[in-house]
């Protein structure tokens, strides 16, 4: 057996322990295990399993009074295997012992005609059990027959995982992060090769790229592959999911509140009844891209329901229907924060990224459709629709990526010299902000009589315990109540008797929008600890203006473990399926999954399930 890292733990013992006594095995041969010797391996429904066939354990054998015990993985399930393949003949090697324990061992080498072949696994890492670290377990016999027999037995079992990827549609982002997009790719590559899973490789050569290739591709096309993957960052991804939608995606604008559409006047309100928005344009900024520079003079623009003069019109013989089960997006991690990875895999680790991808996981994933009504406080009304998937936030959010952009020389770095530029300007806006309020979901105020102090900005003295969205999570996985008709993972599930809109208005620091945690290096708990990936709500997050000091402690909060950032005055959170925001300045600046969005009159509203990802959901 060989595994890249020592830091692993053995898969569970109960379940095989009641099959070999229960369950009746399909096949056992004495083999050699690499680094054990020789072993009992068999064959069940689910997996194999090995034993020793001299047990050190049991003969009880000494040498300079102590004993030796190799500790060795004894099993390995067909969903955890991701290959087997017949190697060369080469030579099987001893046990990993001290030479002391070879007193009393026996020599377990063998010739160089020994066949043998390797199942490709992982185990789990002990510090850190969402980090899946590659373990391969190499058997070995004399006769090529029976070797090629296991092969073919093993093969067999693994093609009766359902789920697994077979064609996948690969976007390789080569200036993402710190410039190692493609190397990030030749290093999990291997994983795939062995897996047999197909990949057709589009390394992107300016920005838009990605995008430009998932709107012009059909649907006939698409539906060859089982998914697409970013080899990059969160707005890598974005980019990509932006192309995928766009013309794909068939939905009403957002929902909002009868003053927010008389503001838009007789040109919004028109706009409102047509919820199919036929002919609605929307421009893809590549110049938006921070992580790579703009190569092309031209831009793309694409439509929310398909263009006027059908440039990127999919074809209407193959419908795509949405949400789709089959197709899912998988993202390797190369980027600046990979907070989408971490909030879907628990690691941002691009072995456990392929890993969950060859094995075809998956979960499903909010994505919220976001629609700027006008980008300043003079022009048109003109709808442009975007989608994000993990957070879109404006004021010191906005502000920050703005600042960055100057700084593209500098690389992530750029993030944290810009962040301490906007919060040194301690710059707040005046906007409103509506919300739809869930009575279900009425938990996130607290009452003035709970503060420590009344008149003063401070602490609040309860802190709100939520449930953490995990791997198999019951809130994810829990169906909805909805009064509409339609399927409730493709709608915002809203009922008139249930919600109602309130309002928010002042000086704002930042406004945020959370679709999922956002949990990365520099905010461990991420930006709403309790956010979920599944359940159809956005974490609508209110900074009102407050004294500097107070600001930068609510900052430290957010990047300390255990922290709670919003137990604070100023801090208003909720939780709601849709909101909308109206700047009283002239210009505004958000932040979509770290691409620029302007928009000075914007709503939202999050589609439950709207995608699939290639992951579990975390391990709590």
């Amino acid at each position: 057996m060989e595994i890249n890292e020592g830091d692993c733990n053995s898969q569970d013992k109960s379940l095989r322990n009641g099959q070999v006594e229960g369950e009746a095995s399909v096949l056992s041969s004495n083999l050699f295990l690499n680094h054990v010797g020789e072993v009992t391996v068999t064959l069940y429904s689910d997996g194999l399993s090995w034993k020793l066939l001299d047990s050190l354990e049991d003969d009880g054998s000494t040498c300079l009074g102590l004993k030796f015990f190799p500790k060795i993985a004894t099993e390995v399930k067909f969903s955890d295997i991701y290959a087997v393949e017949l190697m060369d003949s080469g030579r099987i090697q001893e046990p990993n012992l001290t030479s002391a324990a070879e007193c009393f061992l026996g020599n377990y080498a063998h010739d160089s005609g020994m066949n043998h072949f390797v199942v490709h696994s992982f185990q789990k890492s002990n510090s850190q059990p969402c980090l899946w670290i590659l373990a391969d377990y190499t058997f070995g016999h004399k006769d090529l027959q029976t070797c090629q027999m296991w092969v073919n037995r093993i093969n067999d079992a693994l093609n009766k995982e359902v789920g697994r990827p077979k064609n996948l549609l690969v976007f390789v982002h080569p200036m993402s992060g710190k410039g190692n997009g493609q190397r990030t790719w030749e290093t999990v590559a291997p994983i795939f090769s062995r897996a047999n899973v197909n990949t057709k490789v589009i390394v992107t050569e300016r920005a838009g790229h990605a995008f430009d290739v998932m709107t012009s591709t059909s649907n006939e096309e698409l539906n060859l592959y089982d998914g697409a993957l970013a080899v990059g960052g969160d707005g890598f991804f974005n980019e990509i999911l932006n192309g995928f939608l766009s013309s794909r995606h068939k939905a009403p604008f957002p929902p909002a509140p009868s003053d927010f559409l008389d503001a838009l006047g007789n040109e919004g309100n028109s706009l409102f009844p047509d919820r199919n928005g036929a002919g609605s344009e929307t421009p893809y900024n590549k110049d938006s891209d921070p992580l790579l520079p703009s190569l092309a003079d031209k831009e793309s623009g694409f439509s929310h329901f398909g263009t006027n003069d059908g440039s990127h019109s999919i074809d209407k013989k193959f419908e795509y229907l949405l949400p789709n089960q089959r197709f899912r997006f998988g993202i390797i991690p190369a980027g600046s924060t990979d907070a989408i990875v971490i909030c879907t895999t628990g690691a941002r680790d691009p072995i456990t990224s392929a890993l969950h991808i060859v094995l075809g996981k998956r979960v499903c994933l909010d994505v919220a459709q976001v629609v700027s009504w006008k980008t300043t406080s003079t022009s048109k009304v003109e709808p442009r629709v975007r989608y994000a998937a993990s957070f879109a936030g404006y004021g010191f959010y906005g502000d920050v990526i703005t600042e960055s952009e100057q700084y593209r020389w500098m690389g992530p770095k750029r993030y944290d010299y810009a962040g301490t530029k906007v919060f040194l300007r301690h710059r707040s806006y005046e906007a409103e902000v509506s919300y739809l309020e869930v009575e279900s979901e009425k938990k996130s105020s607290i009452p003035d009589g709970t503060r420590m102090f009344s008149n003063v900005w401070s602490l609040k003295q309860k802190k709100y315990e939520g449930i953490i969205c995990r791997a198999n999570c019951n809130v994810c996985n829990r169906k909805p109540v909805c009064s509409s008709e339609r399927d409730h993972s493709a709608t915002p599930c809203m009922s008139s008797q249930e919600t109602r809109w309130m309002k928010s208005k002042g000086c704002f620091l930042s406004v945020g929008a959370a679709i999922i945690s956002n949990r990365n290096e520099k905010a461990p708990d991420g930006l709403v600890a309790d956010a979920h990936l599944s359940d159809g709500f956005l974490h609508l997050l209110l900074i009102k203006d407050c004294p500097h000091a107070l600001y930068l402690w609510h900052l430290m909060q957010l990047a300390r473990k255990g922290g709670d950032p919003l137990n604070f005055d100023f801090v208003e959170h909720y939780k709601t399926p849709a909101f909308t925001f109206t700047s009283f300045g002239d210009e505004s600046v958000w932040n979509l999954d770290g691409e620029l969005f302007q928009a000075h009159k914007l709503s939202a509203q999050v589609f439950r399930g709207l995608v699939c990802l290639f992951a579990t959901g975390p391990e709590v």
